[in-house]
């Protein structure tokens, strides 16, 4: 399987609106940032004006309920975009985004890039098709949470990462830059405990095999089943 990820949706090389070679485009708008594991790159009420986009690293995007309590809402990873509610009437943040690793950002001024959508019909569907995606996903969270029992709730999990980020080889499916088993119970609403339980007996199984950086799909259908 080919990495889907949604910057490719429409063909559209979305790098150079991000980062653009400094040699040809010297815009101030522009810049690059290095973000340590950590490290919060925006936090609520701060004032929406960035979009983002991951060269190096990963980052979560979160937020804090009124009890205390952490909602992750994604985990985005190399080459994907964050902060992009910014071009679509956000002024201030309402989540907060947290590199989960030494991450490298490049960051575009949202009034450029509104601007650039202005001009270039192909930047406007992508960014629409980006928000679009990101709802779909919410909305089928939302289904899951509602509908599925834990154990269904990370093997749905499970499947998406290959779906969205896995690569084939052979009849294998590899997810690179896996998730910690905190971070999959915090997206699944499930404990800790019950995701490592799953894994090490999906692993058991001889369905996956993980480390902290890897997820090794070795038989999608059966993880499929179940479901």
């Amino acid at each position: 399987m080919e990495n889907n990820a949604l910057w490719y949706l429409e063909n559209i090389d979305v790098t150079d609106i991000f980062c653009p070679n400094k040699l040809l485009n010297s815009s101030s708008e522009h810049s690059s940032i290095k973000v340590s594991k950590g490290e919060y790159i925006y936090i609520p009420n701060d004032k929406s004006g960035s979009i983002y986009f991951i060269t190096k690293g990963s980052v979560k995007i979160a937020s804090q309920s009124e009890d205390d309590k952490e909602i992750t809402k994604a985990i985005l990873g190399k080459g994907e975009v964050f902060g992009e509610l910014a071009i679509f009437g956000e002024e201030q943040r309402r989540d907060f985004a947290i590199a989960t690793e030494d991450t490298e950002l490049c960051v575009t001024d949202a009034k450029e890039l509104k601007n650039m959508m202005r001009e270039h019909s192909d930047i406007s569907l992508f960014f629409m098709n980006l928000l679009g995606s990101k709802l779909l996903t919410m909305e089928r969270r939302l289904e899951s949470l509602v509908f599925r029992d834990s154990k269904t709730r990370v093997i749905e999990y499970l499947i998406h990462l290959v779906e969205t980020k896995g690569s084939r080889v052979g009849f294998e499916h590899v997810v690179r830059g896996f998730t910690t088993h905190q971070e999959i119970a915090n997206l699944t609403a499930t404990s800790r405990q019950t995701v490592t339980t799953l894994l090490n007996d999906l692993r058991k199984k001889n369905i996956i095999t993980f480390n902290r950086k890897n997820l090794l799909v070795r038989d999608l259908e059966q993880l499929k089943a179940g479901v």
